[in-house]
C-alpha cells in the first residue's frame, strides 16, 4: 500500500530522518493556521497517492497565512489523475542549494534488493534513466548484511552526493526494512544551502502483508478510482490518456493499450489509453458493469474500448453481460461512446446480441486496429 507524502515524513522523522516543519490540514482554516505557526513562507502540498502534482497545480507556495488559506482552496478538492485531493501538507519552504535522489526496493527480477542513488534530483526518474541512465548508481543489497555506514558511504561517493548524506541513506534502508517497506523514495532529497540534508518529498510503498504490523498506515483509505476497482476485485491501473481500455486477461489488455498508443497521429495525439483494466476470464453483467462504471466515473476518458477475446467465457455471454451493464448504468452508459471488438468463441452471436440491441452508445468494429483507431478518434473529437 502506498503512503501519503505526509505519513512517509511521519516515518522519515521516527527514524531520525530529516524533512521539513510542517502538518496536514484538512481545511483552508486549518491550513491558515498552520502558516501562522510555522511563522515562515509555506508550500501547500495536495496528498494524492499519485505523481505528477506539480504539474497539475498541486503544490503551490504561500508567502504567509492568507496565502497559505487562499492557495489550499484551490487544492482541496482538485482532482489529479483521478485521486481526489482532500487533504493538504502546509511545510515550511526550504530553498535547495542541491538535488539528489535516493531510493530503496524490493528488486523482484533478482529476488533481492536494490538501492538506487543519483546526484540528480527534483525530475522524473524515469526520464532520467533514459535520457542518462549513467548518472543513476544501482547497487543490489545484500538481505544479510543490508546497508551499514560504509556501504552507505561507497553510495554517497559513487553518487556524487556530499559525505554527510551518508547517514541519510543508512536511515533511508532501515526505514525499509524495520517499517516492511517494498519502496522507500525520496525525490529530491536536498542539500540546503548552510549544508544539511532534507527529505523534501517521501514515497513509501508498505507490504500489504504486514497489515497487522502497521494498523496506522492504513486508516485511512483514499477514495481513488483505482482503490474503488480493487474493492470490486477488478485490476486497475490509472493513465494519463482519454480512452478507458477493457479486456478479459492481462496480456489482452497490455497489448490493445500498445495498439492504441500505436493508433495515435499528430491529430489524434491525446488520445493515449486512460487505463489498464482487466475484467478476468469471467465476464459477467455484473463485472461488466463495475468496470464501465469505473471507466466512466474518471472525467479524462472520452471514449471506451472494450477488446474482448472469447474463450472459456464465450462471446455471447460477454455481449448480454455487455447489454445488462448499460441498462444497469442508465444514463451513465450514455455518457460516452463505447467501441466494442468481439472475436473468438461465438463472436458472431455476441455482434448479433449487441446489434439488435442498438444502444447508441455502442459501435462495434471487428478488428483490433480498427477498433483502437475508433476509439481514439472519437476521444480526440476528430
Amino acid at each position: 500500500m502506498d503512503l501519503y507524502e505526509y505519513q512517509a515524513k511521519e516515518l522519515f522523522g521516527r527514524h531520525g530522518i530529516p524533512v521539513p516543519a510542517g502538518r496536514v490540514a484538512a481545511t483552508p482554516a486549518e491550513a491558515r493556521e498552520i502558516a501562522a505557526e510555522l511563522n515562515a513562507p509555506v508550500v501547500i502540498k495536495a496528498q494524492v497517492k499519485t505523481g505528477g502534482r506539480g504539474k497539475a497545480g498541486g503544490i503551490r507556495p504561500a508567502a504567509g497565512p492568507v496565502s497559505a488559506e487562499q492557495e489550499a482552496a484551490r487544492v482541496l478538492g482538485m482532482d489529479i489523475k483521478g485521486h481526489v485531493a482532500r487533504r493538504v501538507l502546509v511545510e515550511a519552504a526550504t530553498v535547495p542549494f542541491e538535488e539528489y535522489y535516493a531510493a530503496f526496493l524490493v528488486d523482484r527480477t533478482e529476488g533481492g534488493f536494490l538501492a538506487m542513488v543519483s546526484g540528480q534530483g527534483g525530475m522524473e526518474i524515469e526520464e532520467l534513466a533514459a535520457t542518462d541512465p549513467d548518472a543513476i548508481v544501482k547497487l543490489p543489497i545484500d538481505p544479510v548484511t543490508g546497508v551499514d555506514a560504509d556501504t552507505a558511504r561507497l553510495l554517497a561517493a559513487k553518487s556524487g552526493l556530499p559525505e554527510q548524506a551518508a547517514d541519510t541513506l543508512e536511515k533511508l534502508w532501515r526505514v525499509l526494512v524495520e517499517e516492511d517497506a517494498l519502496l522507500v523514495e525520496v525525490n529530491p532529497l536536498i542539500c540546503t544551502t548552510d549544508q544539511h540534508i532534507v527529505a523534501l518529498d517521501g514515497k513509501v510503498t508498505l507490504d500489504d502483508n504486514a497489515y497487522f504490523r502497521h494498523a496506522w498506515e492504513y486508516a485511512e483509505r483514499t477514495d481513488s478510482l483505482e482503490d474503488r476497482a480493487r474493492a470490486k476485485g477488478l485490476n486497475y491501473v490509472k493513465l494519463d490518456g482519454r480512452v478507458g481500455v477493457i479486456g478479459n486477461g492481462a496480456g489482452l489488455v497490455m497489448s490493445t493499450l500498445d495498439v492504441v498508443a500505436a493508433s495515435r497521429s499528430e491529430a489524434i495525439s491525446r488520445a493515449a489509453p486512460a487505463n489498464f483494466l482487466d475484467i478476468g476470464g469471467g465476464a459477467s453483467a455484473q463485472v461488466m458493469a463495475d468496470g464501465l462504471e469505473i471507466i466512466l466515473a474518471d472525467p479524462d476518458v472520452r471514449s471506451v474500448l472494450v477488446n474482448v477475446f472469447g474463450g472459456i467465457t464465450a462471446c455471447d455471454a460477454v455481449a448480454n453481460g455487455i447489454v445488462t451493464a448499460l441498462e444497469l448504468l442508465g444514463e451513465r452508459g450514455h455518457a460516452r461512446p463505447i467501441v466494442v471488438r468481439l472475436d473468438g468463441n461465438n463472436a458472431e452471436v455476441g455482434r448479433r446480441i449487441l446489434s439488435e440491441a442498438r444502444h447508441p452508445a455502442v459501435r462495434q468494429v471487428s478488428t483490433m486496429d480498427g477498433a483502437a483507431e475508433t476509439a481514439a478518434r472519437l476521444a480526440a473529437g476528430a
